[in-house]
């Protein structure tokens, strides 16, 4: 049975600090709860209309990629499991059910960290443009989806809610956090792709790019945040690829060419989302997660 979904989250005895464009966080002291909504973004946007389920697909891809992952670098889970919160969020655990992680705090990065195995999305954007993807050359005559010949290290800013990221220069990056630390997420943003890639590739999935976020916890870099969902990758299937366009995806690509193809512009309040859209955007990330983990929801 497919629930309502859930568009915020309310809880009085908890603090909450932040409403993200999917995630409510509320600090607890010493720790945070990411609780996980069904809101649903394109183009830094936020749709009215939520995908039932999608915030525990997030969650729970997320936990077992930082499971996965954890022997390449330390991550900031504490647990999923609601029995072990802390006492002051017992009155919620309903709610919390399948949609939360407690967390370590974190001294967070001001940087996404963005790793491409292929060109699209706004690296194609940029690669049609310069040539090069965030100042990086690549080889001529690339094609949409193509794959690149080595994985490519292309930070972001971390825009505020609202405003857009900008793809920015290693040199950028690394003046803003320090160039060793900048050379270690590199490295590590690096591997984790290659091992999550090559994993998903047995699986009949391409991972075209991703999205890290790292922070500083007892003075050592940590991975945080969502890891590996639909909505910080490109998931494609891989027995329905082929470069020269945008391929058939697990993520909100679905969304995104619907808002396309609508005639929606950025500058125009967000539309309700059609039942259609709504059922073919859930049926993909549910599929990813299965796909992905062996899990349901």
């Amino acid at each position: 049975m497919i629930e309502n979904p859930v568009f915020e989250t309310d809880f009085p005895a908890l603090n909450l600090i932040s409403r993200g464009k999917v995630r409510d966080i509320y600090d607890l002291g010493d720790s945070l709860l990411i609780v996980a909504t069904d809101r649903i973004s394109a183009f830094d946007v936020i749709m009215p209309d939520a995908i039932p389920d999608k915030g525990k697909i997030l969650t729970r891809l997320s936990e077992f990629w930082l499971r996965y992952l954890e022997d390449i670098i330390e991550n900031h889970l504490i647990s999923t499991d609601c029995g072990q919160f802390p006492e002051v969020c017992r009155p919620y655990r309903s709610q919390l059910e399948a949609r939360a992680m407690w967390v370590k705090k974190a001294r967070v990065l001001p940087v996404e960290c963005i790793v491409r195995g292929y060109l699209a999305g706004s690296g194609w954007e940029d690669y049609k443009q310069t040539g090069r993807v965030s100042g990086i050359p690549l080889p001529e005559g690339l094609a949409e989806a193509q794959k690149l010949p080595g994985p490519v290290f292309t930070p972001s800013t971390k825009a505020q809610q609202g405003e857009h990221d900008e793809n920015i220069s290693f040199d950028r990056m690394a003046a803003a956090v320090g160039r060793e630390l900048a050379e270690k997420v590199k490295d590590a943003a690096v591997e984790l792709y290659m091992k999550a890639s090559e994993y998903a590739a047995e699986r009949g999935i391409i991972l075209a790019d991703t999205k890290f976020e790292f922070g500083i916890v007892d003075e050592k870099l940590t991975l945080v945040d969502e890891v590996l969902t639909p909505d910080s990758s490109r998931f494609w299937p891989a027995d329905r690829y082929k470069p020269g366009s945008s391929p058939e995806s697990f993520d909100k690509q679905f969304l995104r060419d619907y808002l396309k193809s609508s005639g929606w512009k950025k500058t125009d309040n967000a539309p309700r989302l059609p039942e259609e859209v709504i059922i073919n955007t859930r049926a993909r990330y549910l599929e990813a997660l299965k796909r992905l983990s062996g899990m349901d929801i």
